[in-house]
C-alpha cells in the first residue's frame, strides 16, 4: 500500500487552501568561509535517496483517504538545489531578504516539497545555506537527526560508504488512486475494530469495578480533548489582529548558560524562560503603543517523536493555551508559564492526536482558518547539536528556524546550537508593521530573563 499522510499532516497541508495558513520552514545557516559546494550537493544527494518524502510528491487520494506520498518521476536534484550569489552588501541582512523571501513561496506542489539555496560571496569570506521545506517533510527534532546526514564534527569529511540507489520509479496503474483509497479506509476500519474488540472487555471490567473512577476518567480525557480542540473566537491581542501574506524575518542570540541558570533560580525550565523571553517582548511591544496586555493566545509545538521513529517526518501536535504576558516581573512570569506549560504537557488528549486531527479534517477549512488566525503567537523550542560542526569543511558559525506563523502574529523558534540560543522571528507583517520596534522590546523582553541569572552563569561556548 502506498504512504499515506498522516492525519495531522493532511490537516495542515489541507488548511494550506488559506495561503495565510501555510507551512513553510526555512533554515539559515552560516558558515565561517567557503565550503566545498560539490561535497554539500553529495550530502543533499545522499539525504535524498535516504528519505523517501525528499522524492516524492504530494498526490490527492479520493476522499475520505488523505492524500498519499507518490515518488516523483520527474525528480532533479539540481531543481532543488541551486547555487546564488549573495546580494549585496553580501552581509547578514542580505542573507535575512532572501530567507523572508523564501518563507512566503509556495512549493510546486508537483514536485517534491524542498529548495535549497547555496549562498556564495559574503562580504566577510563566508556563506550561507536557506533550506526551506514543507512542514510535512520534517519537524525541528526530524531536522535535527537529518543534520547526521549533513554535517560532520571535524573539518574532515568522513567516508560514509557508497551512495545509496537511486529509488525505482514504478509506473501508476489505472484507476490506483481508487484501489488505494479503497484499501486504506477498508484496513483503517480493520484495525480499529480490531482495537476496539481487544480493549472492550478491560474497559467493561473496570467499569464494573470502579464505576465512578471510569466515567471521571471518561470525563477528563473528554475536557481536555474539548481543551485542545476548543475555537478561539477572537485573538487576546487588541493590538496585532491583522493577519496577512506578507513577512518580517529577524533573529536574535541569546546564551544558553545564562537562560538555563534564570529558569533553575525559579524552578523553572528553559524552555519556561524561553517563553517567558517572548511574552516580555510581546508585553514590551503592547507597552510601546500603549495597548493595555492580559493574557495572549499561545500556539507550542510539543514532540510526539519516540525511539522507534524513523529520521525525519511530522511527529508534533500543537497545543493552544493562554499565557500570562502582562506580568512585568520576569521571575513571577516564569512561574506562571511553568504551571500552564505542566498541565499542557500532560494533556489526556496526546495520546489522541491522530485521532482529533482525524476528526479536524471533517470540519470546513474556514472554520479552522478563523480558530487558527485567531492564535496571537507560536513559540517553538527545538533542542539543537551541542557542539560545533562542519558543512563541506566549513566551520557552522550559526544557525537559526523560520517556522511558519500558521495564522498568528508571529512565530518565535528558539534553536540552541553550541551553548547558544538562535531565535528564528517570523512576523506577520500586517500585524506586526513596525518589525524592527519589535525586535527591540524582544531583545529587551529576553534581558528581563537573563537578568535573574546569578553572576558567573556566563560561559564560553564550546569550540
Amino acid at each position: 500500500m502506498p504512504r499515506f499522510m498522516r492525519a495531522s499532516d493532511a490537516f495542515t497541508w489541507a488548511m494550506e487552501s488559506d495561503a495565510r495558513l501555510r507551512s513553510t520552514v526555512v533554515a539559515l545557516i552560516v558558515l565561517d568561509g567557503t565550503p566545498d559546494w560539490d561535497d554539500v550537493r553529495r550530502r543533499f544527494d545522499r539525504i535524498s535517496r535516504t528519505l523517501p518524502m525528499f522524492r516524492q510528491r504530494v498526490v490527492e487520494t479520493p476522499p475520505p483517504a488523505p492524500p498519499r506520498w507518490e515518488f516523483a518521476a520527474d525528480f532533479d536534484l539540481d531543481f532543488h538545489l541551486r547555487p546564488v550569489s549573495a546580494p549585496a552588501p553580501g552581509d547578514l541582512d542580505a542573507v535575512l531578504e532572501m530567507a523572508r523571501v523564501l518563507a512566503m513561496e509556495d512549493f510546486d506542489r508537483i514536485r517534491p516539497m524542498w529548495r535549497v539555496l547555496l549562498v556564495d560571496g559574503l562580504a566577510d569570506g563566508g556563506a550561507a545555506v536557506l533550506c526551506a521545506f514543507h512542514h510535512a517533510l520534517t519537524d525541528g527534532v526530524g531536522a535535527i537527526q537529518i543534520g547526521r546526514i549533513l554535517y560532520e564534527v571535524s573539518g574532515r569529511r568522513p567516508d560514509r560508504g557508497p551512495m545509496p540507489a537511486e529509488p525505482e520509479v514504478p509506473e501508476p496503474a489505472p484507476l490506483s488512486g481508487y484501489r488505494d483509497a479503497v484499501r486504506y479506509c477498508v484496513d483503517v476500519a480493520g484495525k480499529a475494530v480490531t482495537g476496539a474488540l481487544r480493549s472492550a472487555p478491560a474497559l467493561i471490567g473496570r467499569g464494573i469495578r470502579q464505576p465512578l473512577q471510569t466515567v471521571s476518567a471518561a470525563a477528563a480525557t473528554a475536557a481536555s480533548v474539548y481543551r485542545t480542540v476548543r475555537p478561539v473566537p477572537a485573538p487576546g491581542s487588541e493590538l496585532m489582529t491583522e493577519r496577512s501574506l506578507l513577512r518580517r524575518v529577524g533573529v536574535h542570540e541569546v546564551p544558553l548558560a545564562p537562560l538555563r541558570a534564570a529558569a533553575d533560580r525559579v524552578g523553572g525550565t528553559v524552555n519556561d524562560a524561553f517563553i517567558a523571553g517572548v511574552a516580555g517582548g510581546l508585553r514590551r511591544y503592547h507597552e510601546e503603543h500603549q495597548v493595555p496586555v492580559g493574557e495572549l493566545h499561545m500556539c507550542m509545538p510539543i514532540s510526539l517523536r519516540g525511539p522507534a521513529d524513523e529520521m525525519g517526518g511530522n511527529r508534533i501536535t500543537l497545543m493552544r493555551f493562554d499565557v500570562p504576558v502582562g506580568i512585568a516581573d520576569p521571575a513571577v512570569r516564569i512561574d506562571r508559564i511553568r504551571r500552564r506549560t505542566t498541565t499542557v504537557r500532560t494533556e489526556r488528549s496526546l495520546p489522541y492526536t491522530e485521532l482529533i486531527a482525524a476528526g479536524l479534517n471533517l470540519l470546513p477549512r474556514w472554520y479552522i482558518g478563523a480558530a487558527l488566525r485567531n492564535v496571537d503567537f507560536v513559540a517553538s523550542n527545538v533542542p539543537g547539536i551541542p557542539v560545533r560542526v562542519y558543512l563541506g569543511g566549513a566551520p557552522v558559525r550559526f544557525q537559526c528556524s523560520f517556522s511558519p506563523t500558521i495564522g498568528a502574529a508571529v512565530n518565535v523558534t528558539m534553536l540552541t546550537y553550541a551553548g547558544s540560543c538562535a531565535l528564528g522571528i517570523n512576523a506577520d507583517s500586517a500585524a506586526i508593521p513596525d518589525f524592527d520596534v519589535f525586535h527591540e522590546c524582544l531583545i529587551a523582553g529576553f534581558e528581563e530573563v537573563l537578568a535573574l541569572a546569578p553572576e558567573g552563569a556566563e560561559q564560553p561556548r564550546p569550540g
